[in-house]
Protein backbone atom coordinates (compact mmCIF):
# COMPACT_ATOMS: atom_id res chain seq x y z
CA UNK A 1 0.00 0.00 0.00
CA UNK A 2 0.98 3.38 -0.80
CA UNK A 3 1.29 5.94 2.08
CA UNK A 4 1.78 9.81 1.84
CA UNK A 5 4.59 10.77 3.84
CA UNK A 6 4.80 13.80 7.58
CA UNK A 7 7.23 16.92 7.69
CA UNK A 8 10.70 15.55 9.69
CA UNK A 9 12.10 18.94 11.19
CA UNK A 10 15.26 16.69 12.33
CA UNK A 11 18.02 16.89 9.63
CA UNK A 12 20.90 15.17 9.61
CA UNK A 13 24.14 15.26 7.78
CA UNK A 14 25.36 11.99 6.82
CA UNK A 15 28.87 13.41 4.87
CA UNK A 16 30.50 13.77 1.61
CA UNK A 17 30.72 11.93 -2.03
CA UNK A 18 33.96 13.58 -3.63
CA UNK A 19 34.66 12.57 -6.79
CA UNK A 20 38.09 13.67 -8.89
CA UNK A 21 39.53 16.56 -7.52
CA UNK A 22 40.57 18.20 -10.41
CA UNK A 23 39.51 17.97 -13.86
CA UNK A 24 39.92 20.50 -16.95
CA UNK A 25 38.38 21.40 -20.41
CA UNK A 26 40.23 24.41 -22.46
CA UNK A 27 41.06 26.28 -18.89
CA UNK A 28 38.04 25.44 -17.00
CA UNK A 29 38.99 23.19 -13.78
CA UNK A 30 36.62 21.51 -11.52
CA UNK A 31 38.87 21.41 -8.50
CA UNK A 32 35.89 19.08 -6.30
CA UNK A 33 32.37 18.51 -6.25
CA UNK A 34 30.14 16.60 -3.09
CA UNK A 35 26.92 15.82 -2.20
CA UNK A 36 25.50 15.84 1.28
CA UNK A 37 22.64 14.05 2.01
CA UNK A 38 20.10 15.64 5.01
CA UNK A 39 17.75 12.43 5.48
CA UNK A 40 14.74 12.66 4.53
CA UNK A 41 14.17 16.56 3.42
CA UNK A 42 17.10 17.06 1.11
CA UNK A 43 20.50 16.19 -0.57
CA UNK A 44 22.90 19.74 -1.51
CA UNK A 45 25.50 19.23 -4.37
CA UNK A 46 28.79 21.48 -4.10
CA UNK A 47 30.96 22.38 -6.63
CA UNK A 48 34.63 24.39 -6.69
CA UNK A 49 35.89 25.15 -10.14
CA UNK A 50 38.18 27.88 -11.24
CA UNK A 51 39.14 29.61 -14.95
CA UNK A 52 41.59 31.85 -16.57
CA UNK A 53 38.31 33.94 -17.64
CA UNK A 54 34.98 34.42 -16.10
CA UNK A 55 32.64 31.46 -15.93
CA UNK A 56 29.36 32.04 -16.54
CA UNK A 57 27.14 29.23 -16.50
CA UNK A 58 26.44 26.50 -14.50
CA UNK A 59 24.06 23.88 -14.32
CA UNK A 60 23.41 20.24 -12.65
CA UNK A 61 22.17 17.16 -14.27
CA UNK A 62 20.75 14.46 -12.09
CA UNK A 63 18.97 11.72 -12.19
CA UNK A 64 16.78 8.68 -9.62
CA UNK A 65 18.17 5.48 -10.65
CA UNK A 66 15.01 3.55 -10.42
CA UNK A 67 12.68 1.17 -12.50
CA UNK A 68 11.16 3.08 -15.72
CA UNK A 69 10.60 3.20 -19.27
CA UNK A 70 12.37 6.42 -20.17
CA UNK A 71 15.46 7.99 -18.84
CA UNK A 72 14.85 10.91 -17.09
CA UNK A 73 17.37 13.67 -16.50
CA UNK A 74 16.56 16.61 -14.38
CA UNK A 75 18.58 20.23 -15.04
CA UNK A 76 18.64 22.62 -12.40
CA UNK A 77 20.35 26.18 -13.69
CA UNK A 78 22.56 27.18 -10.51
CA UNK A 79 22.60 31.01 -10.47
CA UNK A 80 25.93 32.37 -10.30
CA UNK A 81 28.15 35.92 -10.40
CA UNK A 82 29.94 35.40 -13.34
CA UNK A 83 33.68 34.89 -11.95
CA UNK A 84 36.48 33.05 -12.48
CA UNK A 85 37.01 31.09 -9.57
CA UNK A 86 33.07 29.20 -8.27
CA UNK A 87 32.52 28.23 -4.89
CA UNK A 88 28.44 26.89 -4.72
CA UNK A 89 25.75 24.97 -4.13
CA UNK A 90 22.54 24.03 -5.19
CA UNK A 91 20.04 22.33 -2.81
CA UNK A 92 17.13 19.52 -4.23
CA UNK A 93 14.15 20.40 -1.86
CA UNK A 94 12.58 16.56 -1.66
CA UNK A 95 9.17 18.28 0.01
CA UNK A 96 8.84 19.25 -3.70
CA UNK A 97 8.39 15.04 -4.88
CA UNK A 98 7.06 13.77 -1.56
CA UNK A 99 10.38 12.43 -0.75
CA UNK A 100 12.74 9.67 -1.70
CA UNK A 101 12.77 6.08 -0.09
CA UNK A 102 16.05 4.78 1.98
CA UNK A 103 19.11 3.25 0.02
CA UNK A 104 18.03 5.39 -3.56
CA UNK A 105 21.25 6.38 -5.38
CA UNK A 106 20.65 9.44 -7.61
CA UNK A 107 23.46 10.32 -10.54
CA UNK A 108 24.78 13.84 -11.30
CA UNK A 109 27.87 15.54 -13.18
CA UNK A 110 28.18 19.28 -13.19
CA UNK A 111 28.51 21.41 -16.67
CA UNK A 112 30.19 24.34 -16.85
CA UNK A 113 30.95 27.36 -19.62
CA UNK A 114 33.20 29.66 -19.65
CA UNK A 115 32.96 33.24 -21.80
CA UNK A 116 35.80 31.98 -24.03
CA UNK A 117 32.90 29.47 -24.61
CA UNK A 118 34.89 26.55 -23.45
CA UNK A 119 32.66 24.06 -21.69
CA UNK A 120 33.19 21.04 -19.67
CA UNK A 121 31.21 18.55 -18.04
CA UNK A 122 32.69 16.47 -14.64
CA UNK A 123 32.33 12.73 -14.74
CA UNK A 124 28.97 11.06 -13.28
CA UNK A 125 29.09 10.59 -9.91
CA UNK A 126 26.48 8.73 -7.28
CA UNK A 127 25.61 9.58 -4.07
CA UNK A 128 22.76 7.17 -2.07
CA UNK A 129 20.25 8.85 -0.28
CA UNK A 130 20.76 6.31 3.05
CA UNK A 131 18.74 7.34 6.82
CA UNK A 132 22.30 7.14 8.66
CA UNK A 133 19.81 8.40 12.01
CA UNK A 134 20.18 4.76 12.45
CA UNK A 135 23.31 2.41 12.60
CA UNK A 136 21.85 -0.73 10.53
CA UNK A 137 22.60 -4.27 10.07
CA UNK A 138 21.90 -6.26 7.01
CA UNK A 139 21.25 -9.83 5.92
CA UNK A 140 21.16 -10.86 2.62
CA UNK A 141 19.48 -13.77 0.89
CA UNK A 142 19.18 -14.51 -3.05
CA UNK A 143 18.01 -10.73 -4.24
CA UNK A 144 16.69 -9.69 -0.95
CA UNK A 145 18.78 -7.11 1.52
CA UNK A 146 17.26 -6.90 5.11
CA UNK A 147 17.90 -3.11 6.55
CA UNK A 148 17.37 -3.31 10.85
CA UNK A 149 19.07 -1.42 13.70
CA UNK A 150 16.75 -2.40 16.85
CA UNK A 151 16.98 -6.25 17.67
CA UNK A 152 19.71 -8.96 17.60
CA UNK A 153 20.57 -11.27 14.59
CA UNK A 154 17.64 -14.09 14.81
CA UNK A 155 15.62 -10.95 14.96
CA UNK A 156 16.53 -10.42 11.33
CA UNK A 157 16.65 -13.91 10.76
CA UNK A 158 13.11 -14.43 11.64
CA UNK A 159 11.84 -11.47 9.27
CA UNK A 160 14.28 -12.84 6.60
CA UNK A 161 12.83 -16.31 6.65
CA UNK A 162 9.20 -14.74 6.44
CA UNK A 163 10.35 -13.21 3.64
CA UNK A 164 11.67 -15.98 1.87
CA UNK A 165 8.01 -17.81 3.22
CA UNK A 166 5.91 -15.32 1.06
CA UNK A 167 8.01 -14.71 -1.85
CA UNK A 168 7.30 -19.19 -1.73
CA UNK A 169 3.52 -19.03 -1.10
CA UNK A 170 3.40 -15.84 -4.08
CA UNK A 171 5.17 -18.55 -6.41
CA UNK A 172 3.03 -21.15 -5.50
CA UNK A 173 -0.21 -19.44 -6.04
CA UNK A 174 0.69 -16.93 -8.81
CA UNK A 175 4.11 -18.76 -10.23
CA UNK A 176 5.43 -14.74 -10.12
CA UNK A 177 8.82 -14.50 -8.54
CA UNK A 178 11.36 -11.51 -8.08
CA UNK A 179 13.18 -10.57 -10.42
CA UNK A 180 15.24 -7.54 -9.26
CA UNK A 181 16.47 -6.90 -6.54
CA UNK A 182 14.75 -5.46 -3.15
CA UNK A 183 15.92 -3.57 -0.46
CA UNK A 184 13.38 -4.40 2.93
CA UNK A 185 14.03 -1.97 5.78
CA UNK A 186 12.57 -2.58 9.30
CA UNK A 187 12.25 0.71 11.73
CA UNK A 188 12.01 -0.58 15.23
CA UNK A 189 8.27 1.25 15.55
CA UNK A 190 5.86 3.07 13.51
CA UNK A 191 7.04 6.80 15.12
CA UNK A 192 10.83 5.86 13.42
CA UNK A 193 9.66 4.46 10.04
CA UNK A 194 7.12 8.11 9.96
CA UNK A 195 10.07 9.80 10.52
CA UNK A 196 11.91 8.69 7.75
CA UNK A 197 9.27 10.06 5.57
CA UNK A 198 8.21 13.87 4.33
CA UNK A 199 4.30 13.56 4.47
CA UNK A 200 3.66 10.61 6.76
CA UNK A 201 0.06 9.55 8.16
CA UNK A 202 -0.25 9.13 11.83
CA UNK A 203 -1.62 5.67 10.64
CA UNK A 204 1.50 4.47 8.64
CA UNK A 205 2.98 1.46 9.17
CA UNK A 206 4.50 0.06 6.40
CA UNK A 207 4.87 1.26 2.58
CA UNK A 208 5.77 -0.46 -0.73
CA UNK A 209 8.00 1.54 -3.13
CA UNK A 210 7.82 -0.56 -6.35
CA UNK A 211 10.07 2.19 -8.81
CA UNK A 212 12.46 1.61 -6.34
CA UNK A 213 12.45 -1.62 -5.00
CA UNK A 214 11.91 -0.81 -1.60
CA UNK A 215 9.82 -1.39 1.49
CA UNK A 216 10.22 0.27 4.59
CA UNK A 217 7.97 -1.31 7.70
CA UNK A 218 7.60 -0.44 11.31
CA UNK A 219 8.65 -3.87 13.43
CA UNK A 220 9.50 -4.42 16.97
CA UNK A 221 9.60 -7.55 19.00
CA UNK A 222 6.20 -7.25 20.34
CA UNK A 223 4.71 -6.83 17.27
CA UNK A 224 6.71 -9.59 14.99
CA UNK A 225 3.74 -11.11 13.64
CA UNK A 226 1.90 -8.82 12.37
CA UNK A 227 5.47 -7.35 10.44
CA UNK A 228 5.62 -11.02 8.87
CA UNK A 229 2.40 -10.49 7.27
CA UNK A 230 3.20 -6.43 6.53
CA UNK A 231 6.46 -8.04 5.02
CA UNK A 232 3.91 -10.43 2.80
CA UNK A 233 1.78 -7.43 1.75
CA UNK A 234 3.98 -5.04 0.74
CA UNK A 235 6.50 -7.88 -0.90
CA UNK A 236 3.62 -9.09 -2.95
CA UNK A 237 2.96 -5.44 -4.22
CA UNK A 238 6.94 -4.88 -5.62
CA UNK A 239 7.02 -8.61 -7.19
CA UNK A 240 3.85 -8.19 -8.96
CA UNK A 241 4.58 -4.44 -10.41
CA UNK A 242 8.46 -6.49 -11.27
CA UNK A 243 6.42 -8.55 -12.92
CA UNK A 244 3.43 -6.71 -14.76
CA UNK A 245 5.17 -3.26 -15.19
CA UNK A 246 3.89 -1.70 -18.43
CA UNK A 247 3.58 1.89 -20.27
CA UNK A 248 0.03 1.35 -20.91
CA UNK A 249 -2.03 1.15 -17.91
CA UNK A 250 -1.72 -0.08 -13.87
CA UNK A 251 -3.32 -3.73 -12.21
CA UNK A 252 -6.91 -3.15 -11.16
CA UNK A 253 -6.92 -2.31 -7.50
CA UNK A 254 -8.29 -5.35 -6.81
CA UNK A 255 -6.18 -7.52 -8.43
CA UNK A 256 -2.87 -5.74 -7.11
CA UNK A 257 -4.91 -5.55 -3.15
CA UNK A 258 -6.10 -8.65 -3.33
CA UNK A 259 -2.96 -10.94 -4.85
CA UNK A 260 -1.07 -8.93 -1.69
CA UNK A 261 -4.26 -9.84 1.06
CA UNK A 262 -3.98 -13.46 -0.22
CA UNK A 263 -0.20 -14.23 0.52
CA UNK A 264 -0.62 -12.19 3.58
CA UNK A 265 -2.80 -15.19 4.97
CA UNK A 266 -6.44 -15.58 6.13
CA UNK A 267 -8.75 -12.89 6.58
CA UNK A 268 -8.86 -11.38 10.22
CA UNK A 269 -12.54 -10.59 11.51
CA UNK A 270 -12.14 -6.98 10.47
CA UNK A 271 -12.83 -7.85 7.17
CA UNK A 272 -14.95 -11.00 7.43
CA UNK A 273 -17.30 -9.08 9.47
CA UNK A 274 -17.49 -6.17 7.05
CA UNK A 275 -17.84 -8.57 4.06
CA UNK A 276 -20.95 -10.65 5.54
CA UNK A 277 -22.40 -7.13 6.60
CA UNK A 278 -22.34 -5.97 3.07
CA UNK A 279 -23.98 -9.44 1.80
CA UNK A 280 -26.89 -8.84 4.51
CA UNK A 281 -27.90 -5.58 3.86
CA UNK A 282 -26.89 -6.09 0.11
CA UNK A 283 -24.20 -3.67 -0.18
CA UNK A 284 -21.17 -5.50 -2.35
CA UNK A 285 -19.09 -3.28 -4.33
CA UNK A 286 -18.80 -4.54 -7.80
CA UNK A 287 -15.74 -5.26 -9.43
CA UNK A 288 -15.38 -2.49 -11.63
CA UNK A 289 -16.03 -0.37 -8.79
CA UNK A 290 -13.58 -2.25 -7.17
CA UNK A 291 -10.86 -1.25 -10.32
CA UNK A 292 -10.36 1.87 -8.72
CA UNK A 293 -8.08 3.37 -5.68
CA UNK A 294 -10.14 2.12 -2.40
CA UNK A 295 -12.41 4.44 -0.22
CA UNK A 296 -10.32 6.42 2.42
CA UNK A 297 -13.29 5.55 4.63
CA UNK A 298 -12.57 2.76 6.87
CA UNK A 299 -15.90 0.62 6.61
CA UNK A 300 -16.12 0.39 2.59
CA UNK A 301 -12.24 0.14 2.63
CA UNK A 302 -12.49 -3.02 4.76
CA UNK A 303 -15.05 -3.90 2.24
CA UNK A 304 -13.10 -3.53 -0.41
CA UNK A 305 -10.13 -5.20 0.91
CA UNK A 306 -12.24 -8.31 1.66
CA UNK A 307 -14.09 -8.86 -1.50
CA UNK A 308 -10.61 -8.22 -3.65
CA UNK A 309 -9.24 -11.23 -1.29
CA UNK A 310 -12.76 -13.32 -2.24
CA UNK A 311 -11.69 -12.43 -6.07
CA UNK A 312 -8.66 -13.36 -6.15
CA UNK A 313 -9.27 -16.76 -3.90
CA UNK A 314 -11.65 -17.44 -6.22
CA UNK A 315 -9.77 -17.31 -9.50
CA UNK A 316 -7.03 -19.37 -7.92
CA UNK A 317 -8.83 -22.21 -6.30
CA UNK A 318 -11.05 -22.49 -9.12
CA UNK A 319 -8.93 -21.78 -12.35
CA UNK A 320 -5.37 -22.93 -10.83
CA UNK A 321 -2.14 -20.94 -10.87
CA UNK A 322 -1.16 -21.28 -14.85
CA UNK A 323 -4.35 -19.06 -15.10
CA UNK A 324 -3.47 -16.18 -12.72
CA UNK A 325 0.15 -16.33 -13.84
CA UNK A 326 -1.30 -15.68 -17.89
CA UNK A 327 -3.47 -12.82 -16.45
CA UNK A 328 -0.50 -11.10 -15.09
CA UNK A 329 1.31 -11.83 -17.99
CA UNK A 330 -1.53 -10.38 -19.68
CA UNK A 331 -1.86 -7.42 -18.24
CA UNK A 332 1.81 -6.99 -19.02
CA UNK A 333 1.39 -6.37 -22.63
CA UNK A 334 -0.93 -3.90 -21.83
CA UNK A 335 -4.22 -5.29 -22.20
CA UNK A 336 -7.52 -3.63 -20.85
CA UNK A 337 -8.84 -4.98 -17.61
CA UNK A 338 -12.01 -6.37 -19.88
CA UNK A 339 -9.43 -7.68 -22.58
CA UNK A 340 -6.81 -9.99 -20.26
CA UNK A 341 -10.12 -10.92 -18.41
CA UNK A 342 -11.59 -12.39 -21.30
CA UNK A 343 -8.78 -13.38 -22.98
CA UNK A 344 -7.45 -15.76 -20.15
CA UNK A 345 -11.02 -17.02 -18.56
CA UNK A 346 -13.42 -16.46 -21.08
CA UNK A 347 -15.19 -13.10 -19.00
CA UNK A 348 -15.11 -9.43 -18.84
CA UNK A 349 -15.58 -7.95 -15.15
CA UNK A 350 -19.30 -8.15 -15.42
CA UNK A 351 -19.12 -11.72 -16.10
CA UNK A 352 -17.02 -12.29 -13.08
CA UNK A 353 -18.98 -10.01 -10.70
CA UNK A 354 -22.11 -12.52 -11.60
CA UNK A 355 -19.75 -15.56 -10.86
CA UNK A 356 -18.02 -14.78 -7.57
CA UNK A 357 -20.77 -12.32 -6.35
CA UNK A 358 -23.19 -15.98 -6.70
CA UNK A 359 -20.56 -18.10 -5.25
CA UNK A 360 -20.21 -15.74 -2.06
CA UNK A 361 -23.68 -15.19 -1.17
CA UNK A 362 -24.44 -19.19 -1.06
Amino acid sequence: MFKKILLLAMVLILGLLTVAPVQAAGNIKVLSTSAEVSFPQSITFKISAQDDVNIKELRLQYSIQMASFAQVVNEAFVQIQPSTKVDTQWQWDLTKIGGLPPGTVITYQWLLKDDSGNTFQTPSAEVKFDDGRYSWNTLTQDKVTLFWYNGDQSFGQELMQATQDALTRLSGSTGATIKDPIRLYIYANATDLQGSMIFAQDWSGGVAFPPYGCIAIGISASNIDWGKSAIAHELTHLIIHQMTMNPYNDLPTWLDEGLAMYNQGPLDSTFTDSLNQAISQKKLLSVRTLCSPFSAYATTSYISYAESYYIVDYLITTYGKDKMFALLDAFKQGSTYDGALQKVYGFDMDGLNTIWQAILKK
